[in-house]
């Protein structure tokens, strides 16, 4: 089995600010599975700072993050 493949989900948070990115980013992780990934889209400026928050409060894996223009991806494994 090749060790990259697509996320498992994507979450489109594009025209949403803060808290709203990071709080549909958590309800979406809650509904996964262990070693899923999901893929979130974000442009709120704040949103790097509050997934890495997120993700490191909760002990999940943030896989990447990449910027096209003002808009960002995340990829995320869900741990535990």
């Amino acid at each position: 089995m090749p060790s990259h493949r697509g996320p498992d989900r994507t979450l489109d948070c594009v025209g949403l600010y803060c808290p709203e990115p990071v709080f549909r980013t958590r309800l979406e992780i809650d509904k996964m599975s262990v070693g899923e990934v999901l893929e979130v889209l974000a442009d709120d400026p704040a949103a790097e700072e509050d997934v890495k928050s997120l993700t490191k409060r909760f002990g999940h894996n943030l896989l990447r993050i990449e910027r096209d223009g003002a808009v960002l991806r995340f990829l995320i494994e869900k741990v535990e």
